[in-house]
């Protein structure tokens, strides 16, 4: 949990446990993450998410314009400055404001991969180009227009769809370990041109940026995993997703091929480690939606990054932060 992200209102019940697959039949299948978005949004109140083409507009911001347009960077960074300002009573550091806004769209957008990923074992094959997204006090929206994914063998939809057929292509991978890897690749080439674009905002080299970016995906998944009644398989699959040594390689993916036409390498630039320890007696999961204020005594997982958000409020310093030296 960061001081970048808000900590929803009362949170629904949750629904009985999934188990680790939990296939849905019927259409809903047809589209990569339709079912786990759907149900995603009805859990909560601070987060929509659509299948429909990116939007512009109304306060709409594609996520391509992100790695083409500096200055859509500084208009969403702008919008965090302003926050901060309202929330702290001085203004928020330049690189604080581009570090808030960096969390506040990889946590949500994450999701988008990760979710699809735990439900269901799909992984989309996502650009930015296929996702917009707009910031509202209450809530954040998203819409994601369904491409290709990758599954497991005995998905229903394996082997079948493609551009012919009208619906999104599928792509089967031999077993779990090797859609891991997907899912790593997949997100790791979705975010690699937006963490470029904020860079010079942010004033981070390539390794921390990761690391912040690393965080938002541990978060967003987790916080998800509590809603759904399962923040331990949540954690278990996070620290395994992210367990070092995990580098992954692609089986031939179309969505990347190599030069040579063979294996494309896959990137694993997330840090090692989902950063999750035994919780402490007494606190509880820190899974915070996009925007809460930091509560140290309910978090059990250190960071791997720093939000900064001590350089405007020192007594508002994550429970987890790596600045803390932890018994």
């Amino acid at each position: 949990m960061t001081a970048s992200s808000t900590r929803p209102g009362p949170a629904p019940c949750a629904p009985r446990s999934t188990g680790a697959h939990a296939p849905t039949t019927g259409p809903a299948r047809t589209a990569p993450g339709a079912a786990s978005y759907h149900r995603l949004t009805g859990l909560t109140p601070v987060l929509a998410v659509r299948c429909a083409a990116p939007r512009r507009g109304d306060g709409w911001l594609p996520a391509a314009d992100l790695a083409t347009r500096p200055e859509a960077v500084r208009e969403l960074i702008a919008h965090d400055a302003r926050r901060g300002l309202a929330r702290y009573g001085q203004p928020l550091r330049p690189d604080v404001a581009a570090g808030f806004g960096l969390h506040r769209f990889v946590w949500p957008v994450s999701l988008l991969f990760t979710l699809p990923w735990f439900l269901e074992r799909r992984v989309p094959l996502l650009a930015p180009g296929d996702v917009s997204l707009r910031r509202r006090p209450e809530a954040v929206e998203l819409t994601v227009r369904p491409t290709g994914f990758v599954c497991l063998p005995d998905d229903p939809a394996a082997g079948r769809g493609g551009p012919a057929g009208g619906s999104p292509q599928a792509r089967t991978v031999p077993d779990e370990s090797v859609l891991a890897a997907e899912l790593r690749c997949a997100l790791g080439e979705f975010l690699t041109p937006v963490l470029a674009a904020f860079r010079p905002e942010t004033r981070r080299g390539p390794r921390v940026l990761w690391a912040m970016a690393t965080d938002a995906v541990v978060e967003g998944l987790w916080y998800a995993g509590g809603l759904l009644g399962e923040p331990e398989r949540a954690r278990a699959e996070l620290s395994a997703l992210l367990a070092p040594g995990e580098s992954g390689g692609r089986t031939g993916s179309a969505h990347a091929p190599g030069a040579d036409g063979g294996p494309a390498p896959a990137p694993a630039p997330f840090t090692p480690g989902a950063g999750f320890a035994p919780p402490a007696p007494g606190r509880g999961d820190a899974s915070a939606a996009p925007g809460a204020a930091p509560d140290a005594s309910d978090t059990d997982r250190a960071r791997a990054s720093c939000c900064l958000v001590y350089t405007v409020e020192p007594g508002e310093m994550c429970g987890g932060c790596p600045r803390v030296t932890r018994g």
